[in-house]
């Protein structure tokens, strides 16, 4: 497929033009919308290493939430947003995602992403932790690829300039300014600079850290790394999102069955049938998510045959075929009618809330230097990302990166660069015995066990030892397989590190030695690379 000035680095066409206005990492939703509201204003690259809709993006099935229908507002959006941030949300960067976001959703609509629709009026669903419906879909639940496909074929029809199957290896950084990246062409092993005047991740997040993910395999934290390796600050690291209901089935990769399905009337129920999150939350199946998580592993843990269930086969058999048509058929594919039965499923990596630190118009501490989506952390989401915010949060910060390069933002604030506790990343002294071989299986099975739903502190500095010592003996990378690992290596490594660093228990990051939420701890983590 054709996409805008589509080169590989062999080409000699791709290598006469290396200077460009906007050099974009990431072909995600973030990604796309940055460069199509970037070329109105000067040339544009985007560098992605695989095609240019590998995302975790075009998996988002939920939706869109954004304040549109009527009995809804932009507060009391943002209200919800504040409430399942657990005191970690920037109130500024919350205002900005709930007042933008409805004008950026009729962007999309004037672009021709195509909403669902009842009787001529777009449809909202409600999903966990929102008081009122609020959430868009496309395709039922295709959101997240109706979008990508509908900006993919406003980038195909630009002169935006595209680099498929790239890595990005290095940030160039000159007197603490961001001037350009060093990329590697994974057909041909090339390397080259390009430069720019602004470079912009948006490379999303780091699923494939963990055994169990609804990300795409292209999710290794590739963007975050980069960043920290130039010396971007990193913030809230220790939050990751898991989603709560993950179809779990044996050798079946991880496959998201949206919260859409529950805040349709899906209900989560235990090996005998009973619906048990009312014993765990007010708001039963609705409830924030990293409750629900916790209250799901707990079950399975409790179980016989260590198994939990949704159920939609309560509901009529045409109405979750036509809301849900691509989990139904995925489903199907399976064995597994949803209208029949329930389904078993369980927690799954699903959401990186911390990344690069930057301010509400996308800045990181490095001149030059923006992000963007998953990849940045403006605290907008706190310890616990609201349902459906995250397709938002890209289109609106993306939005402001551009305003920001045409000097449309007021000057950085002292401080923006001052939210919370600054921790030096040091090494550590080695810990007793040995130190197992680094495969991905390895980083995965340490990560989930250590670094994932519930954690303690004994196991949060085994998993932070063992990490430093993979990433000392890990070769130069060379191809795109090592320089992944290595890159999933170090986000390990500083998720682990922060998890270490706050000692209590809030949103997503839950400590077993650590149960309670203290208020000493409401503020941020923020790792910094040492000199």
């Amino acid at each position: 497929m054709h996409i805008g000035q589509l080169f590989s680095l062999a080409s000699d066409a791709a290598v006469a033009k290396t200077d460009f206005d906007y050099i974009i990492i990431g072909s995600g939703i973030a990604g796309l919308n940055t460069a199509l509201l970037a070329r109105e204003h000067g040339s544009v690259l985007i560098v992605t290493k695989g095609k240019i809709d590998d995302c975790n993006t075009r998996y988002a099935q939920g939706g869109i939430a954004a304040a549109i229908g009527a009995g809804d507002s932009t507060t009391l959006h943002m209200q919800d947003t504040l409430a399942a941030g657990v005191g970690l949300c920037d109130p500024e960067a919350v205002s900005v995602l709930t007042r933008e976001g409805p004008q950026r959703v009729a962007n999309l609509i004037q672009w021709g992403v195509p909403f669902d629709t009842i009787h001529g009026q777009i449809a909202l669903a409600r999903e966990g932790a929102h008081s009122v419906p609020r959430i868009l879909h496309a395709g039922g639940d295709a959101t997240g690829q109706h979008i990508e496909l509908t900006l993919a074929g406003r980038v195909e029809e630009s002169d935006i300039t595209v680099l498929e199957f790239t890595l990005a290896t290095d940030l160039v950084v000159e007197r603490g300014v961001v001037t350009g990246v060093r990329v590697l062409d994974l057909d041909s092993d090339k390397s080259q600079i390009f430069t720019g005047r602004w470079v912009v991740l948006a490379t999303g997040g780091a699923g494939q850290l963990y055994w169990y993910t609804t990300n795409p395999l292209v999710a290794t934290g590739d963007g975050a790394a980069l960043a920290f390796r130039a010396g971007a600050r990193m913030m809230d690291m220790e939050f990751y999102q898991f989603h709560p209901t993950a179809l779990r089935l044996e050798g079946v990769p991880g496959f998201l069955l949206s919260e859409a399905m529950r805040g349709e009337g899906a209900v989560l129920r235990d090996q005998a049938g009973y619906a048990f999150m009312a014993d765990y939350h007010p708001m039963a199946d609705l409830a924030p998510r990293d409750i629900v998580s916790r209250a799901i592993s707990a079950e399975i843990e409790k179980a016989s045959d260590g198994q939990v269930f949704l159920d939609i086969s309560h509901l009529p058999a045409d109405m979750v075929q036509s809301r849900f048509p691509t989990i139904y058929s995925f489903c199907m594919s399976h064995g597994l009618d949803i209208t029949k039965g329930p389904v078993p499923i369980a927690p799954a990596a699903h959401y990186m809330m911390g990344g690069v630190e930057t301010d509400t118009w996308g800045r990181t501490n490095l001149g030059g230097l923006y992000a963007c989506g998953e990849v940045a952390c403006a605290a907008v989401h706190g310890a616990n990302r609201l349902a459906s915010n995250s397709l938002l949060d890209t289109l609106v910060f993306a939005q402001r990166v551009v305003a920001s390069t045409l000097d449309q933002a007021p000057p950085p604030s002292p401080s923006d660069q001052h939210r919370g506790l600054s921790v030096t990343l040091r090494s550590r002294e080695p810990g007793p015995g040995s130190i197992p071989p680094l495969t991905v299986p390895a980083l995965q099975d340490l990560m989930w066990r250590d670094v994932g739903i519930t954690r303690r502190g004994e196991g949060l500095l085994e998993a932070a030892r063992t990490l430093e010592a993979w990433s000392i003996a890990m070769p130069e990378p060379t191809g795109l397989a090592s320089h992944e690992l290595g890159n999933m290596v170090l986000l390990g490594r500083l998720m682990a590190e922060a998890a270490l660093v706050r000692q209590e228990s809030r949103g997503s990051h839950y400590r077993e030695d650590y149960p309670e939420t203290s208020p000493e701890w409401e503020k941020h983590v923020v790792l910094v690379k040492e000199e």
